[in-house]
């Protein structure tokens, strides 16, 4: 199969500089727009994916994203959110990047290079193949990832992919891959825009779907969610009304004792 870089095609848009700011935003602003259209083209191989990622999870394995770069850090924005959304445990979902955590906000040079570190990454976090891996590369070809997807597959642990190109050694590689072709970029080779959105929504719908199915929403409310700050109280106490039928003040003292929207509702209805 040929295997052809479009998120390292030229732009459709030359003379960038000669834009006028608007310009530049409304043309953003049309490439952008096509996104959620790939997207919907690759739901098949997502739903693919999160019914692996379900069983798994349902028989105590967890969901890892190791990417480079800035596919990378927003497979550790996508994990991270997961604890205080879903209040599941914080190594339920874990994000490793290439470099390491200094690399979140400073590039490591050449952490992506390597052939080796991935797996021994995922080592380090006690890999098993009661795990799904997600491998995260808007080209498909970063080594650090390829590598580690590949010490999975020889460990019979479930492999996918999110890439922006078809075919790529990436995908190649994964057992579920996901391949979103969003094209060139406006800023020729800059994956962080189109690419970078396309992995983000991925990655929301990855997360969000195995959560529902794992039961961590009720309806269609975050009650398991951690109350990590007022806003979170407040709708936790709304939650708790809704259901329930209470007072807000017993809605409050509710939540003050069983801090957890699900306990406190749950233990009312049995004790009512």
């Amino acid at each position: 199969m040929n295997f052809i870089k479009t998120t390292e095609e030229e732009s459709r848009y030359n003379h960038l500089e000669k834009m006028s700011i608007s310009e530049i935003l409304k043309n953003i602003n049309t490439e952008d727009k096509t996104v959620p259209l790939a997207v919907e083209k690759a739901l098949p191989q997502i739903g693919n994916l999160v019914n692996q990622i379900v069983e798994k999870l349902k028989n105590g394995g967890r969901l890892i994203y190791i990417g480079a770069g800035t596919s990378g850090r927003l497979g550790i924005i996508d994990a991270s959110e997961c604890p205080p959304t879903f209040g599941v445990a914080f190594d339920l979902v874990l994000g490793l990047i290439a470099g390491g955590d200094k690399a979140i906000r400073k590039a490591v040079e050449f952490a992506e290079d390597s052939t080796t570190q991935g797996w021994l990454d995922l080592q380090d976090n006690n890999i098993s193949n009661k795990d799904v891996v997600i491998g995260i590369a808007a080209s498909g070809t970063t080594p650090y990832v390829i590598s580690a997807l590949k010490k999975c597959n020889e460990n019979n642990i479930i492999t996918g992919c999110i890439t922006c190109n078809k075919n790529s050694p990436l995908g190649n590689v994964s057992k579920y891959p996901i391949e979103v072709v969003v094209g060139p970029e406006f800023v020729t080779g800059s994956s962080r825009m189109k690419a970078g959105t396309a992995q983000k929504l991925v990655l929301n719908m990855i997360s969000t779907s195995t959560m529902i199915k794992i039961e961590k929403i009720k309806g269609n409310k975050m009650v398991d969610m951690q109350l990590s700050n007022n806003k979170l109280v407040d709708r936790g106490i709304k939650m708790i009304i809704s259901e329930i039928k209470v007072s807000e003040n017993q809605a409050k003292l509710l939540l003050e004792k069983y801090n957890n929207v699900r306990t406190a509702i749950k233990n009312y209805k049995n004790e009512n």
